[in-house]
Parts: structure tokens; C-alpha cells; sequence
């Protein structure tokens, strides 16, 4: 169990770091921004305990949040994010399945993961765009955004998983 928690904790770090020093700066087009720090909560696996998905979440929300200095948006996004997460992951899963299946290419299968990942990220992007502009009077620049980088981060997140798979 503190192996599993330094693991996580290392993770955490890593993309924390890299979501402040270099994926911030990113805005491919004007509009698609890599949310990676996304990913960490997608990877949770099927039993870990949701209060500590919601915690683990909220954490590296906040801590994105200032670094970014967007007070509360990448906090609250990840928390919805987390909160869906076992729901949507149960869609893609027998009842058989183990208790600590990894959620990853390995555990899941290209497709399933693919759709769990797409579908999550979709929510996070709504979720923050949505908080961040605070209105819908820009509604295609809005979709812009939300499309652009749920896309931009699903490819990058594939491209991890692909790494992860052959290593």
C-alpha cells in the first residue's frame, strides 16, 4: 500500500510539473490546451476507494489550479471527473472483472480504453471551459476548445499508453 501511495505521489509530481512548466504554454490553434493532468484519474483502477480518488483529484487540481492561476477551475473539473470515473468504468467492465483491474490499454483493451478516456476527457473539458468563460455567447469558440483539447489530450494520452504497453 505505501509503494501503490509513492507511486501515485510521484505521478502526481510529474504531472504537475509537467502540466505548469510546458503544457500551460501550449494553444495549438488559439484554442486546443493538453489537459494531461487528466490522465492521472482516468488510470485510477476499478477498486481503488472513490473517497480517495476524490481526494487524490481535488489535490492535483488545486495544486494545477496554483500554478495556473485559474482559481478553482482545474479543481472542481478533475473532482467531477473523479466522481464519474468508477461509473463510467463499470460500462466497460464484466462483473467478473478483478477488483484491481488497471485501467489502461492492458487491462481494458484498445477500445474500451479509447471510449473511457474520450468520454472523461469530454466532461473535463466541458466542465472547464464552461467554468472558465462563464457563458455561452461564444458558442463555437466554446466548442472549439472543448473538441480541440479532448482530442490533443486523448492523442498524447494514447501515445503514453502505447509507450506504457511495450515497456
Amino acid at each position: 500500500m505505501a509503494l501503490d501511495t509513492l507511486r501515485r505521489l510521484l505521478i502526481f509530481i510529474v504531472l504537475c510539473l509537467a502540466q505548469a512548466m510546458v503544457l500551460n504554454h501550449i494553444r495549438l490553434f488559439g484554442y486546443a490546451m493538453p489537459m494531461l493532468y487528466v490522465y492521472f484519474t482516468i488510470a485510477m483502477p476499478r477498486g481503488y476507494p472513490r473517497w480517495a480518488t476524490l481526494l487524490w483529484a481535488f489535490a492535483l487540481g488545486l495544486v494545477i489550479d496554483m500554478f495556473s492561476n485559474t482559481p478553482g477551475l482545474c479543481a472542481a473539473s478533475l473532482t467531477l471527473t473523479a466522481l464519474l470515473q468508477p461509473y463510467l468504468l463499470e460500462l466497460f467492465v464484466s462483473r467478473e472483472s478483478p477488483a484491481n483491474l488497471k485501467t489502461s490499454v492492458a487491462g481494458l483493451g484498445f477500445a474500451k480504453f479509447l471510449t473511457l478516456a474520450a468520454m472523461l476527457l469530454l466532461v473535463n473539458s466541458m466542465d472547464y471551459y464552461s467554468l472558465q468563460l462563464f457563458t455561452f455567447v461564444d458558442l463555437q469558440g466554446w466548442g472549439l476548445r472543448v473538441v480541440g483539447s479532448t482530442l490533443l489530450t486523448l492523442v498524447i494520452i494514447v501515445a503514453i499508453e502505447s509507450v506504457r504497453k511495450t515497456s
